[in-house]
């Protein structure tokens, strides 16, 4: 580490530990002095421009940032190849390399083609020729790398989590297991003499492996839209995305671990969690979001760019007020976090004698990666419904998720109505 992060880092720490001190100070169930508030503000925001200083500095020397991945260029190498995240829906398709504008009407491969051709119905000769491969060992039919982005483009903004900066690393379709280093603790520096010992760390890294788990749904659809519905591709694109994405979140905020569920956000070793007391408390002003900031900041991690939490917290937020009466504005610090809503954060938390309590997630989630095989299969289910007309569908796909830095990630319990 050089001695001008080294510096910056003890600088970041003295302001944040001040913050954190005024912060503990105010008691949790009043409203903060606006003294109070606008020192805490002030001290953040030099906080937080030294944390892009100090990320500035790293960039500029190639050093990695997050652990197991460089973080410069946003790759995995797995021995063999470098192995690109997908943060986006630029990433999405130049990593498929999908033009979207076949070359000849029979050349079109799209999801709605692509699904009339399992169902055996009319279909273009280039999805025939990609069916008439046959089935795969996992069962169903290989989606075509060229729908794939179809899929993952309407996956990614029905995600709370991909849409607060997580990344999809599109593991090959023999890659069994993928094992990433995280990072558990930063180690810690000591001076010595000449001669003299050198301090002794513990343990800072460790091999988080991501073996991919099976999740799929089912569908079902009349023959008669599937052949003649002319906005079907749309339609199956978000009717696939959004399911994916429903279960991915739920299992990336609050995964039990517990097989084939993958380990979650709240559910791993490391992370910063802050309690709202025994019973909770209502959310009445941005302390816990401050508290989670200045959590994360005191672990040496970037600072947080979203926070996650249920559509009452954020309508509940959304509707506080100052002593004028007027909206509560948001820190300055918290002005770029990103403010989102998701249903999988549950409202019927028990904490203590409290039976509403919720949760808030507060982190750089570019930290939280979803380790997925390529292919998605398809399977048609020939005799489910087929006394009704009807066709049935099994989506399949394959997931894991990892944290490359657990501290990077802060939980807000009991936060009540």
């Amino acid at each position: 580490m050089s001695t001008k992060i080294a510096e910056l880092r003890g600088q970041r720490d003295t302001k944040s530990n001040e913050a954190k001190r005024l912060l503990d100070e105010c008691p949790r169930n009043d409203r903060m002095p606006k003294t109070t508030a606008a020192m805490i503000d002030s001290l953040l925001f030099e906080v937080e421009a030294i944390d892009r200083e100090i990320t500035r500095t790293l960039q500029a020397t190639g050093e990695q940032l997050n652990g197991g991945f460089n973080a410069r260029s946003d790759t995995f190498n797995d021995g063999n190849s470098e192995i690109r995240v997908l943060r986006n829906v630029a990433d999405i398709r130049a990593h498929y390399r999908a033009d979207g504008a076949p070359s000849a009407p029979d050349d079109r491969i799209d999801l709605v083609n692509f699904f009339r051709g399992v169902a055996g119905l009319k279909t273009t000769p280039a999805v025939k020729n990609a069916l008439s491969e046959g089935t795969s060992s996992a069962g169903g039919y290989a989606v075509p790398s060229i729908i794939m982005p179809n899929i993952l483009e309407a996956l990614h903004p029905a995600s709370s989590l991909l849409s607060a900066g997580a990344g999809i690393v599109p593991l090959g379709d023999q890659a069994k297991t993928f094992t990433t280093a995280a990072i558990s603790t930063l180690p810690t520096a000591a001076w010595r003499l000449e001669a003299g010992n050198v301090a002794v760390s513990d343990t800072t890294f460790r091999a988080v492996v991501a073996t991919p788990q099976s999740l799929a749904f089912m569908f079902k659809i009349s023959r008669e839209l599937l052949a003649d519905a002319p906005n079907m591709q749309a339609a199956l694109s978000t009717a696939i995305g959004a399911a994916f994405a429903k279960e991915l979140d739920r299992a990336g905020l609050r995964g039990s671990g517990t097989l084939p569920e993958p380990r979650g956000i709240s559910n791993t070793s490391g992370i910063q969690i802050l309690s709202n007391g025994a019973n909770g408390l209502s959310l009445s002003s941005y302390a816990n979001f401050l508290a989670a900031y200045s959590a994360i900041l005191g672990a040496d991690a970037p600072a947080p760019t979203a926070a996650i939490m249920s559509p009452r917290s954020l309508i509940t937020l959304a509707g506080l007020k100052d002593t004028t009466n007027q909206p509560l504005e948001p820190p300055v610090l918290l002005e770029p976090m990103k403010m989102i809503a998701t249903s999988q954060v549950p409202n019927n938390l028990t904490v203590g004698t409290s039976t509403d309590c919720s949760e808030i997630y507060v982190a750089n989630f570019a930290a939280l990666l979803f380790m997925m095989r390529e292919t998605l299969h398809v399977q048609l289910l020939l005799e489910k419904f087929a006394d009704t007309g009807e066709f049935a569908f099994v989506c399949h796909c394959r997931a894991d998720l990892a944290l490359t830095y657990p501290a990077q990630f802060a939980v807000v319990t009991g936060v009540r109505p």
